[in-house]
């Protein structure tokens, strides 16, 4: 029997019934727990207290960040509160559609200096959003994705292309994709139209945003290679967050 192995997992989205990726991940506990003997402690944290929760250091002291899916969020500075602690303070970090789309942004605003960069559906009005409206919407749609050989997006996969599915009309602007590489987002994702759909932080113990949703993998009793990642990462941050402990006493 596999000896179970547990860390804290802060859940940052407005969770809701009628979210599908959301009534998947007590499925995709379970299956960690029972199949890896991964076990994560899991907190839901609505966007709305997000910011509060990052001000008062609780979110520092989780070993995983998962912003999901259900954008628009209540709370935009709560998500991307979230998403900055993580990203600072070398927690490890899974952003999935809404997730992705925010971390995109947070970057552009925080390391890139885009300060009025801005999110085509929460601010509808903004000239020159980071994240735009896709020219197909991508709602139901599954579809072949490339990572790039070398990245955390490849290791995590297991392999090099994965077929999967998607439910999201907003993506990146390809304009200010430029900028984000530039300041050290590696775009390490790419379906069959060269379009990004995953992206990472090299030097991150594990920074990984994707655009379609391995919680939609399946019937939620296999975890997507991707979310078993994650656990891995945040069981192993626990691990190490336990060493030192005794160090720091």
């Amino acid at each position: 029997m596999t000896t179970a192995q547990t860390a804290r997992i802060a859940l940052v989205g407005d969770r809701s019934p009628h979210v599908k990726s959301h009534t998947r991940v007590p499925l995709l506990l379970d299956a960690l727990a029972s199949r890896e003997g991964l076990v994560l402690d899991a907190y839901w944290i609505p966007t709305g207290d997000a910011a509060a929760e990052a001000a008062a250091g609780t979110l520092g002291r989780f070993d995983a960040v998962w912003v999901l899916p259900g954008s628009p969020y209540a709370s935009e500075a709560g998500a991307l509160a979230a998403i900055r602690v993580a990203r600072e303070q070398g927690i490890p970090f899974l952003g999935t559609c809404g997730g992705f789309q925010h971390a995109l942004l947070e970057y552009a605003r925080t390391v890139c200096g885009l300060a009025g960069a801005a999110h085509a559906e929460n601010d509808p009005a903004a000239a020159d959003p980071v994240i735009a409206p896709l020219a197909c919407s991508l709602v139901g749609h599954e579809g072949l994705v490339r990572a790039e050989p070398g990245s955390l997006a490849e290791s995590a996969l297991g392999a090099e292309r994965s077929t999967e599915r998607y439910h999201c009309g907003y993506g990146p602007a390809p304009r200010h994709l430029p900028a984000l590489a530039a300041h050290g987002l590696l775009l390490s994702g790419h379906d069959e139209d060269g379009q990004v759909r995953i992206a990472e932080l090299p030097g991150h113990p594990f920074f990984l945003a994707t655009l379609f949703q391995p919680e939609l993998h399946g019937d939620g009793t296999v975890p997507h290679p991707i979310v078993r990642a994650l656990a891995v990462a945040a069981v192993t941050h626990a691990t190490a967050a336990r060493q030192a402990a005794p160090e720091a006493e």
